[in-house]
């Protein structure tokens, strides 16, 4: 077993290679930090690495869907809309050529465990393959989605076919031309690969057990001559500014005024114009600012959302399905997904949709899937979009070791807590990005991960100035956060859905927030809060303790 003095040692310590840890490299380097990234896959990308299933495209359009330094985005240049797969992955791949990131990065590396040493003020971090590694600073930026969940259906292992679940998708692709098959979940996975492979199918079989209220993606080609007269007028620039000051870091924000102060005609005409002509997310989140906290104005949404549905379904079994007249939850209190044509796929003979609150699925069998109602359905592949222990999963499966020796699961077995959504008590010299109780799942991603980065450099530059070696947040900050967290989230419908916001989609797990619903401004108000006055909200050690 190697000594202390042997190990490699590093200031900052990365974990995952995607948007959060390529703009906190860039920064930290910067700064004159030895910094490296530990990634467990084969390339870099984080989730657009392992996302690699029929139709997995973003739901954030151009330009914000991307890091926001202009050395970056003036030479870059997407092709469509909202970007695809496999665009993202040749955007890392351009970035990392640009920035030098493979310099710093081991891939196929997998962090097991991390113990902080109160003699060094330091993290040792070990991995699968047994090797260690000291840094002073560790900072997982794995993400809220990179635990999938698969249901335990009985029998799944007895299926004599081929199963896919889309959060780790064949790298080299799988052809279903032709093919018998069933499709279990229908989130944004779900919708992406439904309306991709319905064609292609001989049968397709939905299991559905909550209606996805999906938006118009309204996708088209990029214009690359359009695109770099925005860069050089500075359309770009202000873009990615006005993400700095909305709700969810996206471009547009909620209208300042109630849905019922308008007339019945002119809401109609601005549904209209916000969910058809604009299409996105502006259904959602560029609406009335009384639709997600009160239940008569949110009908009114769904009314009209549901009229848009019904007018392009012909199968009158299938519209009730999809879009019931009674709403099973507020509308948008579950993340809408973006589709493009999705319910001409699902209207189509050869596509069938069982409803699994009425015809649960009992078992699977050799030949394919057993419901209550419509017995044994015989399928040749299965295909499972289940979603994933969401937000918090992700780090909760490390074993990630607190100065009074619980893990983090430990920390969060009374339920979920953090400082501000990206640290702990208890876990000095550990920051995460994009994850529980940040504006995460709220958010448009790079914007998240930005705001983020850019206050980690702020700490990291008070860090060098002030010869800091131990930071820790207070139990107070901590403790102040989680009211908050409640406050905001109680104030909107958001509880009365059961969805992955709130760990509903795990059975056993507390319901209960993960995502900070007070918006991106306020919550990066509070982050520079906190470290002002000299660290307040911090507890601060200064000069080595070995």
């Amino acid at each position: 077993m190697p000594s202390a003095k042997d190990i490699e040692q590093v200031d900052v310590l990365l974990v995952g290679a995607g948007f959060a840890s390529y703009t906190l490299l860039n920064r930290l380097r910067r700064l004159g930090y030895n910094v490296k990234i530990y990634e467990k896959g084969a390339a870099s990308g984080g989730i657009w690495y392992w996302n690699c299933y029929p139709g997995a495209r973003v739901d954030s359009d151009t330009p914000i869907y991307q890091l926001f330094d202009k050395e970056l985005w003036s030479e870059w240049t997407f092709k469509d809309r909202y970007a695809g797969w496999q665009e993202l992955r040749d955007y890392f791949q351009f970035v990392d050529k640009k920035w030098k990131i493979s310099e710093h990065v081991t891939y196929n590396k997998h962090v097991d465990s991390a113990v902080f040493d109160e003699d060094r003020h330091q993290w040792l971090v070990e991995t699968s393959d047994g090797s260690e590694i000291y840094a002073n600073w560790f900072l997982p930026c794995i993400g809220f989605a990179s635990r999938r969940y698969t249901p335990p259906f009985p029998g799944l292992g007895n299926f004599r076919g081929d199963i896919y679940h889309t959060a780790v998708w064949p790298q080299h692709g799988v052809n279903l031309k032709g093919k018998r098959i069933a499709e279990i979940g229908t989130g944004a996975s779900g919708t992406q690969v439904i309306q991709e492979i319905g064609d292609k199918a001989k049968e397709l079989t939905v299991y559905l057990r909550t209606p996805n209220m999906c938006l118009p993606m309204n996708q088209r080609k990029l214009d690359p001559e359009e695109e770099e007269r925005k860069k050089k007028d500075g359309t770009y620039e202000a873009e990615i500014e006005k993400t700095r000051h909305t709700f969810a870091g996206f471009t547009y924000d909620f209208l300042k005024k109630k849905t019922m102060e308008d007339t019945p005609e002119d809401r109609e005409k601005f549904y209209h114009k916000l969910l058809i002509e604009e299409g996105g997310f502006r259904f959602w989140l560029n609406t009335y600012d009384d639709m997600l906290f009160d239940k008569d104005a949110n009908y009114e949404a769904y009314k009209f959302w549901r009229k848009s549905v019904l007018a392009r379904l012909t199968d009158k079994k299938k519209a009730e399905i999809l879009a019931p007249e009674t709403p099973p939850h507020p509308w948008g209190t579950k993340r809408p997904s973006l589709e493009q044509r999705f319910y001409e796929v699902v209207d189509q003979p050869h596509v069938k949709i069982v409803d699994i609150n009425k015809s649960p699925i009992q078992e699977v069998q050799e030949k394919g899937i057993v419901t209550k109602d419509e017995g044994l359905i015989e399928v040749d592949v299965i295909i499972l979009a289940t979603g994933f222990d969401s937000v918090t999963g992700s780090l909760a499966q490390l074993n990630i070791q607190g100065v009074k020796g619980g893990t983090i699961a430990d920390h969060w077995k009374d339920g979920t807590k953090t400082s501000m959504g990206i640290a702990m008590p208890e876990f000095p010299n550990m920051f995460f990005l994009y994850g529980p109780q940040a504006p995460t799942a709220f958010s448009n991603g790079p914007s998240c991960t930005q705001f983020q980065a850019e206050w980690v450099e702020k700490v990291f530059k008070l860090i060098k100035e002030q010869g800091i070696t131990r930071l820790e947040s207070t139990q107070e900050e901590e403790d102040d956060w989680c009211r908050r967290m409640s406050e905001e989230w109680n104030k909107s419908l958001f509880p009365l859905a059961k969805s992955w916001y709130q760990g509903a989609n795990i059975p056993g797990r507390k319901v209960e927030p993960l995502n900070w619903a007070g918006g991106m401004v306020a919550y990066v108000e509070t982050l520079d809060k906190s470290i002002s006055n000299d660290f307040q909200g911090w507890h601060v050690q200064k000069g080595t303790k070995a």
